[in-house]
């Protein structure tokens, strides 16, 4: 890279706990500057925030429109080249495709958008501008990740026969959103959020994993969506069926009423030769497990990991990497992608190994098959997109 990238964030301000996030994975390898900022839908919050960040005056924007107009007329050598939107989901569509309508390449926070037809949208903007979006699906950042998803596609396993992937949390096993906690009081409102709480929260996670690993696509499920903490508004635990497009079957577990868990994340996949087995909390491990011999232990930062999984390791072996790296690979493989184009490269296959629209909208597609099936009673509900 000739010069480092400059980035807009919308939202993410002093108040707000994933835009600190945002800004040191996107910091960490040197290749992306905070450069202009519409921090908060409070104005005096907004400049505080952007003074704090030590951001010009007037890169300190009131609003996402005032701040993406004014960075369209500035001279190519000062304007922002990407924004960063880390504001609820209900905030992504509009300045997501202002951005794009305005010649931004965009990072975005997962869910992608509100709805599913917002989702689709917003993939046939990027396909109409050739512009780049980035979706921080995190957990797809850890090199372990990488390896097992490698291994896969290379036929380590054999066929893939099943997948449990489960994600419990339990800071929602009481009624926070009423006693204070402004991320707990969005979270669970349908207007702010969208049609599902635990599976939009964290379920989308949970299905992109799976699909991410596999390489492979949900095709049916059979849902059951609950409220266990009474007076809830939406739903805070789920249990999913899943079918895949290969014919193998799986299972989906996503809770945020868990008592005593914290962000207990873990997939098992299982093929015809063995299966391997990966949990969040322990990112730098992967098990992998063998019909007829013993268990092998894979750990980042050793000389047998494939390129994937090289690509994405900063640390020699032993020294643990974890959300802030993973997050950080997803600002690297975008930032790499969009310095290419700049200069009219070719992005390598590494490079372009982050979340993108097609994610977006199979995790829109995903909350939505999810809810309808919850609500109905037929056994299986075909996938629709």
């Amino acid at each position: 890279m000739q010069r480092k990238l400059r980035m807009g964030m919308i939202g993410g301000g002093k108040d707000a706990f994933i835009g600190a996030v945002h800004r040191l994975a996107a910091n960490m390898d040197g290749l992306i500057e905070l450069t202009a900022g519409a921090l908060s839908v409070n104005p005096e919050v907004g400049y505080e925030s952007g003074k704090m960040l030590f951001l010009p005056d007037n890169r300190i924007y009131k609003n996402y429109e005032e701040m993406l107009h004014a960075e369209s007329k500035l001279p190519a050598d000062e304007k922002i080249d990407f924004v960063t939107i880390v504001t609820p989901n209900f905030a992504h569509f509009a300045p997501a495709m202002l951005a794009l309508d305005l010649g931004f390449n965009v990072v975005i926070e997962k869910p992608m958008t509100l709805t599913l037809e917002e989702a689709k949208q917003l993939d046939t903007k990027v396909k109409e501008t050739g512009l780049t979006l980035c979706l921080t699906h995190t957990y797809s950042g850890y090199p372990m990740v990488k390896q097992a998803k490698q291994m896969i596609s290379e036929g380590v396993l054999g066929e893939v026969r099943k997948i449990i992937v489960e994600y419990p949390q339990g800071w929602l096993s009481t009624l926070s959103e009423r006693e204070g906690n402004a991320q707990a009081a969005w979270r669970t409102d349908p207007s702010k959020t969208g049609k599902s709480g635990s599976m939009g929260d964290i379920g989308t996670h949970a299905a992109h994993l799976a699909e991410y690993i596999s390489g492979l696509k949900i095709n049916k499920i059979c849902a059951d969506l609950s409220i266990v903490v009474p007076g809830r508004a939406i739903d805070d635990d789920g249990n999913v069926l899943l079918k895949f497009d290969n014919g193998s079957n799986g299972v989906l577990i996503a809770s945020q009423v868990a008592a005593g868990e914290e962000n207990a994340l873990k997939i098992k996949i299982y093929g015809e030769k063995g299966g391997l087995e990966w949990h969040q909390m322990e990112p730098n491990t992967l098990i992998v497990k063998w019909l007829n011999q013993p268990a092998q232990i894979y750990r980042t930062g050793n000389g047998y990991i494939g390129s994937f999984a090289k690509h994405n390791t900063r640390t020699p072996g032993g020294h643990p990497e974890g959300y802030l790296e993973a997050f950080a690979n997803i600002y690297r493989n975008f930032a790499l992608t969009i310095d290419a184009k700049l200069n009219n490269q070719k992005p390598t296959d590494e490079m372009l190994d982050f979340p993108n629209t097609e994610d977006g909208i199979r995790g829109m597609a995903f909350i939505e098959n999810v809810v309808n099936s919850s609500n109905s009673d037929q056994k299986w509900w075909d996938y629709k997109i």
